[in-house]
């Protein structure tokens, strides 16, 4: 019962190099597989994370009306006594805080900036005490100061603020219209400037003191929205369930960052497609490489083949003994591809890649601004060990079958 097994150990080591050459083919497809399925799914995890961070938390009350045209950022449909609301979450132990989105031109005069010039800008209003609760935006001030309550004072993205050669201290001038259609002018100071993980935050990210913007829009205690943190996972499910009554008692709407971000979520499943055919090519690749060695090490062999069986070994156990070497050697490549994938993804994972400047010039629809980051997953390791052995075998299957097929003096002659 043993003979098999003994000889094919025997040979895996009697032909040594094309053993580490076949073997070392797998490991590198492997390590190629796992790499790249690292790097795609720890861009996807940090978008999300990003995409909750700094545009819609874990979920938000709108007015029923507003969600449907968000795009416009109407001040008409608003959430009214957003304060009350907000209590209430507080008391069931929930973060949360009130922001109010809206539109306008800002003004630029040259001196201190290059040029004279006017944008069109969505600015966010932000509750300076509470905002952090729910977002990262207080954590982003690379230079200058975060806001202060009541100020007329504005955080400004570093991407835009580079663009329009602003820096702090700078003055502003945005131009917009009240809750009741009236033209509106604030003037406001750049007080910080954000360096932010969220792409979208160093692009286009403009942010005021909430009770200033309430002021100049006469909004009072509204707001556009009123935004959560919740746990991830089970938890976030079971809140929302939770919520739900209290979204119809103020007949508001309560929507997840999933709607919110659907943008985002349909393009990080159309890339996931995508990513998926790229896997799929990698392995391809690798498949390609390794079938070609196997098969060279079975042709090889043919000679061998028929003197086994003129020595009268039948070819059942022949079969059996080649698919023994070729399992060996996707042991051996298996094996070392996991061990190869995991130290490679030890930086990936640390460290990242840095994209800085990529990113900065082209927006990819991912919410990361610099550096990317793989990530672990255990199934991922255990799929690319298992198709790395069954690979191994299947493709030494064919070949052996149609060496069988050959009659035994073929075999002999066989070059």
């Amino acid at each position: 019962m043993t003979f098999l097994p003994q000889m094919a150990v025997k040979n895996l080591f009697r032909y040594g190099r094309r053993t580490l050459i076949t073997a070392s083919a797998i490991a590198i497809g492997i390590t190629a597989f796992i790499l790249m399925d690292s790097v795609l799914k720890g861009i996807g995890q940090d978008s999300e994370r990003n995409l909750i961070w700094y545009e819609t938390g874990s979920a938000a009350f709108f007015h029923p009306e507003y969600w449907e045209d968000r795009s416009y950022m109407p001040l008409d449909r608003p959430v009214e006594q957003s304060g009350e609301l907000v209590d209430a979450l507080r008391s069931r132990h929930i973060e949360a805080s009130p922001r109010i989105e809206f539109g306008g031109d800002l003004i630029i005069y040259k001196d201190p900036f290059p040029e004279d010039g006017n944008l069109q800008v969505r600015v966010t209003a932000i509750d300076v005490d509470h905002d952090s609760d729910v977002f990262k935006i207080k954590d982003n001030v690379a230079r200058g100061r975060y806001l202060e309550a009541g100020e007329e004072g504005l955080l400004m993205g570093q991407w835009l603020a580079r663009d329009m050669g602003a820096d702090v201290g700078y003055e502003v001038t945005i131009v917009t219209r009240t809750i009741d259609g009236y033209y509106q002018t604030m003037d406001l100071t750049i007080v910080g400037i954000l360096e932010s993980e969220n792409p979208i935050v160093n692009r286009y990210g403009m942010y005021v003191p909430l009770d200033t913007a309430r002021y100049a829009l006469d909004m009072d205690d509204r707001a556009t929205g009123v935004y959560i943190s919740l746990p991830r996972g089970e938890e976030e499910t079971i809140a929302l369930k939770k919520l739900a009554p209290l979204a119809a008692e103020k007949g508001l709407s309560l929507v997840d960052w999933r709607v919110m971000g659907a943008d985002f979520v349909a393009l990080a499943e159309a890339k996931k497609s995508g990513s998926s055919v790229v896997l799929y090519l990698v392995f391809l690749i690798a498949a390609v490489g390794i079938s070609n060695t196997i098969l060279m090490s079975i042709f090889e062999r043919v000679r061998e083949l028929g003197m086994m069986r003129a020595l009268g070994m039948k070819d059942r156990s022949i079969r059996i003994l080649f698919l023994m070497e070729a399992a060996g050697i996707g042991l051996m490549g298996s094996i070392g591809g996991v061990i190869l994938g995991a130290l490679a993804n030890i930086p990936l994972v640390n460290k990242g890649i840095d994209y800085s400047e990529l990113l900065e010039q082209g927006d990819m629809g991912y919410r990361i601004s610099s550096i990317m980051y793989g990530t672990w997953d255990t199934a991922t390791f255990m799929t690319a060990f298992f198709i790395g052995l069954f690979m191994a075998v299947l493709v030494a299957w064919l070949p052996t079958r149609r060496a069988l097929k050959l009659g035994i003096p073929v075999c002999l002659r066989y070059n």
